[in-house]
């Protein structure tokens, strides 16, 4: 890709995949329209529609981590994590509905989340430092989806596309204390009161707090880092599943307190 052609694409980029959002109808995959589009152009496209949306009137409230487990990074044959953000709108309430009208292939997955009660940010940021940071963990579900209408796409195609964030819902959050490990935190998800999958807090990167290391490393990369509130999505314990209208899925762990979201 042409370096030189980069802040007019960037725009046009970010404005087809926020056009594939709002008219439900597929945007191109990047990759396969723009040959060499490399993960840092990728992070470029995604912060100019955020950009595009928070000029807008839009709130950030935090960040997502995506492709953080093996079970992920199988299932999207891809090696590494990937980072969105989170907005205000994308937030539903726990046990609420969500309106599977308009989003183009929903998948849903369940996660430990985190939410900071200080600011985090630089390269030389270490687990203690990211410990004290967190004030709280919670269960969260997260509705991922593709603004390409199925997910035969790249990991660069992920990046620009928010890392497919969609919308999410949170549990009752309970305090986080520095030496808690979330490593054997079990999380069991339902579908129709029926067991669908499961996954320990040690399938992500080993530990929530791996991914929440590796985000406020790449977050300093991009010449930003992390605020206290923010809330942090560290990535699916499972293989996401298909999220159909009619769906009730619950996440539920003997450590935390469940969350629930029905697709309508």
């Amino acid at each position: 890709m042409d370096d030189t052609r980069a802040p007019r694409w960037l725009l046009e980029a970010a404005a087809q995949l926020r056009a594939a959002e709002q008219s439900s109808l597929p945007a191109a995959p990047l990759a396969q329209s723009c040959p060499g589009l490399t993960l840092e152009q990728a992070y470029r496209v995604q912060t100019a529609a955020i950009s595009s949306r928070l000029a807008g009137g839009a709130r950030l409230v935090g960040h997502k981590i995506g492709l953080t487990s093996a079970a992920m990074q199988g299932q999207m044959r891809v090696s590494e994590p990937d980072s969105g953000v989170l907005l205000e709108d994308m937030a539903l309430p726990s046990g609420g509905d969500l309106p599977a009208a308009g989003l183009l292939a929903p998948r849903i997955e369940a996660e430990i989340g985190l939410r900071l009660g200080r600011d985090l940010r630089g390269d030389d940021t270490d687990d203690q430092t990211a410990r004290a940071a967190v004030a709280e963990v919670f269960l969260a579900l997260e509705v991922i989806d593709t603004r390409y209408g199925n997910w035969a796409i790249t990991l660069e195609d992920s990046v620009a596309d928010n890392a497919s964030a969609a919308r999410f819902t949170t549990g009752e959050p309970i305090p986080f204390h520095p030496d808690m490990d979330l490593g054997p935190v079990f999380v069991t998800v339902r579908v129709d009161d029926q067991p669908t999958c499961a996954g320990y807090g040690r399938d992500v990167l080993g530990d929530p707090i791996n991914a929440l290391l590796w985000l406020t490393h790449r977050l300093h990369g991009l010449g930003t880092g992390l605020r206290a509130g923010d809330l942090v999505l560290p990535g699916s314990v499972h293989a996401s599943i298909p999220l159909r209208p009619g769906t009730l899925v619950e996440a539920s762990s003997p450590q935390l307190p469940a969350v629930l979201l029905r697709a309508t």
